[in-house]
């Protein structure tokens, strides 16, 4: 092990394999978030509880933890604070979110675009934008099947909500 010298700058990191664990948001009403995500992204509640008056829900597929909700939340998802701009989730096909959009339009989701729209114009990738119920940004995405759409904002990032 080598190490460098004191004052020199580090050049490390956390390596080649390191990615996203599970999220975790704050909400206002576990009751209401719950089957929300667990509905339209097919997550199963794997624990939930409350500890002092704070809860807490741990949601997950195939064993493996995906989201954890926090029940800390007062108010709706700032977005003009600093912090989340919005939570993007890979679909395996545009079939699928599809699907997905079809599950938010039955549970009255508010859209940021209609339909499914691509990345950019003339790009493959493409999904959906919407909001949960305490107004944080979503996006349910798949790597192709949206080149025949038009780009709701010109040469701007869809994903960028504006």
């Amino acid at each position: 092990m080598t190490t460098a010298a004191p004052g020199a700058p580090r050049t490390g990191h956390v390596g080649p394999n390191v990615r996203t664990g599970h999220v975790g948001l704050n909400v206002t009403d576990l009751e209401r978030s719950t089957p929300f995500y667990a509905r339209v992204f097919g997550l199963q509640t794997q624990s939930e509880g409350e500890d002092d008056g704070r809860r807490w829900a741990f949601l997950g597929r195939d064993g493996r933890l995906v989201l954890t909700l926090w029940q800390q939340g007062t108010a709706p998802f700032p977005v003009a604070s600093a912090g989340l701009h919005h939570l993007s989730f890979e679909a395996d096909s545009m079939e699928q979110v599809r699907a997905a959009e079809e599950v938010l339009r039955e549970l009255g989701a508010d859209f940021h675009h209609e339909g499914v729209v691509p990345h950019g114009e003339g790009t493959a990738s493409g999904g959906i934008f919407f909001t949960d119920p305490d107004g944080i940004r979503l996006e349910i995405y798949a790597p192709n099947g949206a080149e025949n759409a038009t780009a709701p904002t010109g040469t701007a990032p869809t994903c960028g909500f504006f």
